[in-house]
C-alpha cells in the first residue's frame, strides 16, 4: 500500500486535500470517486518528516479553544478548521488542518488522532470519540483542560523545588571535580605519610573517588542518558505506560497526587457521561479513557465487564487496583438512591482538593530535602579531608 496525495472538490464546490492510502493510483482515483469527490491533483506522498510532540502550552491553548467551539455548537471537523487557521505555530497549523482534512474525508476520530499519536497526548483521540458518541465533547475538553492545568502546576511546584538544588549541585559539582582533580592528589602522600599510610575507609574512599572523578561522571551521564531513553521508550507502548504508572504511584506524595488527580478527572468525566445517559459500565469505560491513563482503563474495563454479568459494584472493584474502595462505594450508594451524578462531582471536587493539598506537601518537602542531601554531602567531603589531622592530633596528645 501506498500514500496519495489529493487536491478535490465536494459536490458543494469546497476544496479539499488530504491523503489516501491504495495500491496504486488508479484504486486511489476510484476511492475518491467512491466519495463522491471530483480529483483535481493524484499523486504519490513525499514521506512526511519526523514532527515532535505538541508543547504543553501549545496543546492547552489549543484543547481549551476547540472546548469553546464545541460548546458554541460548532461541528468538531469545522472547528478544527477554524483553529487551523487561527494557530501561531505553523508546524500546528499544518497538523490540526491534517486531522481535519481525514475527518471530512471519513475517517473516525480515534484514527485521524492516533495517526498523530507522537504528536498529542496518548489517547487524546479515544477521548474526543467519547465526547462525540456522548454529546458532552465540551465538558470532556474542559475537564481535561482542568487535569492538564493540575498536572502542569504540580510540574511546576517539582521544578522549581529542584531548579535551585540542581544549580548550587551543579556549581559544587564543577568545584569539587576541580578539587579532586588539581588539589586532592596533592595531599594523597602527606595524609598517608601523616598516619603511617593507614588511611581510614572514609577518606580513602574519597582518594579514590578523585583518581577516577571523570569516569565517575561519565558513568553518571550515561545513567541518566539510560533513565530519560528507557522512559521515552516506554511511553511508546500501553504495557510500557502501565509500567511508569506503577513507578509514579509508588514514590511517597508524588504517588498520591497523582492519583487523586487521574481520579478527579474520572469522576467529573463519568459525571458528564451519567448525565448524557451512559450506563455506569459504558461511564466507567469511557471515563477511564478521559483520564488518559493505561492503568485505570484495565481497571475500569475489568469492573464494567464484571458488572456487565451482574456482579455488584462493590465486589468487581475487589480486583482493581486503581479504583478506591470510597470511589466504588459512592458510585454505588448514588446509583441506588438516583443521585449518581451528584456523586461524582462531590468526588471529583473531594478528589481535586486532595490533589491540591498534596501539592502543597510536595513543596514543603522538596526543597529542604533536596538541600540536606546536598548538604550532607558536602559534609562528607570535608569530614574525609580532616579526619586524617584529627587522628594525628589525637595520637599526638595521647603520646604527650
Amino acid at each position: 500500500m501506498a500514500t496519495f496525495q489529493y487536491h478535490a472538490l465536494t459536490g458543494a464546490g469546497r476544496l479539499m486535500k488530504g491523503t489516501i492510502e491504495a495500491g496504486s493510483p488508479a484504486e486511489a482515483a476510484e476511492a475518491l470517486k467512491g466519495m463522491e469527490l471530483n480529483v483535481n491533483v493524484l499523486e504519490k506522498a513525499k514521506p512526511e518528516r519526523l514532527q515532535t510532540p505538541v508543547g504543553r502550552n501549545e496543546f492547552l491553548l489549543f484543547n481549551q479553544q476547540l472546548a469553546s467551539l464545541t460548546k458554541a455548537g460548532v461541528p468538531l471537523e469545522r472547528g478544527l478548521r477554524e483553529l487551523a487557521q487561527d494557530v501561531a505555530s505553523k508546524s500546528m497549523r499544518q497538523l490540526v488542518a491534517d486531522v481535519a482534512a481525514d475527518l471530512e474525508a471519513g475517517a473516525p476520530i480515534e484514527e485521524a488522532f492516533g495517526k498523530r499519536e507522537k504528536q498529542f497526548p496518548p489517547l487524546y483521540g479515544r477521548i474526543l470519540k467519547a465526547g462525540v458518541e456522548t454529546g458532552r465533547l465540551s465538558e470532556m475538553l474542559t475537564s481535561l483542560n482542568r487535569h492538564l492545568e493540575l498536572a502542569g502546576h504540580t510540574r511546576r511546584i517539582v521544578f522549581e523545588a529542584v531548579s535551585y538544588p540542581a544549580v548550587i549541585l551543579t556549581l559544587g559539582a564543577i568545584i569539587i571535580t576541580g578539587i579532586f582533580v588539581y588539589v586532592v592528589p596533592q595531599f594523597k602522600p602527606v595524609l598517608k605519610e601523616m598516619i603511617g599510610g593507614q588511611l581510614n575507609p572514609l577518606t580513602a574512599s574519597v582518594l579514590n573517588l578523585a583518581d577516577n572523578i571523570i569516569p565517575v561522571w561519565i558513568g553518571v551521564g550515561i545513567l541518566v542518558a539510560a533513565a530519560v531513553v528507557g522512559f521515552t521508550t516506554l511511553s511508546a507502548s500501553p504495557a510500557g505506560r502501565r509500567f511508569k504508572e506503577a513507578l509514579f504511584l509508588r514514590l511517597p506524595v508524588v504517588g498520591g497526587l497523582y492519583r487523586n488527580s487521574l481520579l478527579s478527572r474520572m469522576a467529573e468525566a463519568m459525571a458528564v457521561l451519567i448525565g448524557a445517559g451512559c450506563d455506569i459500565p459504558e461511564a466507567l469505560r469511557l471515563g477511564a479513557v478521559s483520564s488518559g491513563s493505561e492503568k485505570l482503563l484495565l481497571d475500569s474495563e475489568l469492573v464494567a465487564g464484571q458488572i456487565e454479568r451482574g456482579t455488584s459494584i462493590l465486589q468487581a472493584g475487589q480486583s482493581a487496583g486503581l479504583l478506591p474502595r470510597l470511589f466504588l462505594y459512592s458510585v454505588q450508594l448514588g446509583a441506588q438512591r438516583n443521585e449518581l451524578q451528584d456523586n461524582l462531582y462531590s468526588l471529583g471536587s473531594m478528589y481535586a482538593d486532595q490533589a491540591r493539598v498534596g501539592q502543597s506537601h510536595l513543596q514543603m518537602i522538596l526543597l529542604p530535602l533536596l538541600l540536606a542531601l546536598i548538604g550532607s554531602i558536602v559534609a562528607l567531603a570535608v569530614l574525609a579531608m580532616f579526619l586524617p589531622m584529627i587522628q594525628v592530633v589525637t595520637s599526638l596528645s595521647a603520646a604527650g
